[in-house]
């Protein structure tokens, strides 16, 4: 295989599925010559709350969520072999994070966990779908969620995803659109 990736950026959101995206991505780095691997987590911005009439700074309150997030973030990517300095904790909208991350580190792959939605479910907040759009480079969703088998996330052997990712890219080399993937492991 060619050395077609160089730094993948595994999107998460630290509920159980994230486990399943991290997974997923880890095969893709070591096929492509040990690619660099990031795991990225967005937090929305508190900014200020109200009560009464009376703003009240929730900046100890962002505080907590990070370091809470961080805590998360290692427990889910330390043991899968991931250096701490790889993984990221952003604040803001996840999409435009996930983004200027990609940008700002080179990075090639954006692997998103994607549920699969369609019509309302999807038009009011598919962060997945947000990463497809603005995306400069490949975006690859896994799809997640309690309809997906997970007996066999632990079998490492993933050979599909990589030629699925080939046969969906356009003539300049970019996947076009690629909303989920199953695999069989």
């Amino acid at each position: 295989m060619s050395h077609e990736y160089r730094h993948v950026l595994v999107a998460v959101d630290l509920t159980p599925d994230s486990r399943r995206v991290l997974k997923r991505a880890l095969p893709i780095a070591e096929r492509n010559e040990h690619a660099r691997i990031s795991v990225i987590h967005a937090l929305e911005p508190l900014g200020f709350a109200y009560s009464g009439d009376m703003p009240v700074d929730t900046h100890e309150l962002q505080e907590q969520l990070d370091q809470h997030a961080r805590t998360q973030l290692a427990a889910l990517a330390d043991p899968l072999g991931i250096p701490r300095e790889n993984q990221h904790i952003v604040v803001g909208v996840a999409n435009n994070e996930i983004h200027r991350f990609a940008q700002e580190e080179n990075v090639d792959l954006i692997v998103v966990g994607s549920h699969g939605r369609t019509g309302l479910s999807l038009l009011f907040g598919s962060t997945s779908s947000g990463v497809l759009k603005g995306a400069k480079c490949d975006v690859l969703a896994i799809r997640v969620g309690p309809d997906v088998d997970d007996d066999n996330d632990d079998n490492d052997d993933q050979g599909s995803v990589d030629e699925v990712v080939k046969e969906a890219k356009t003539d300049e080399g970019k996947v076009a659109a690629l909303t989920s993937v199953e695999v069989d492991a």
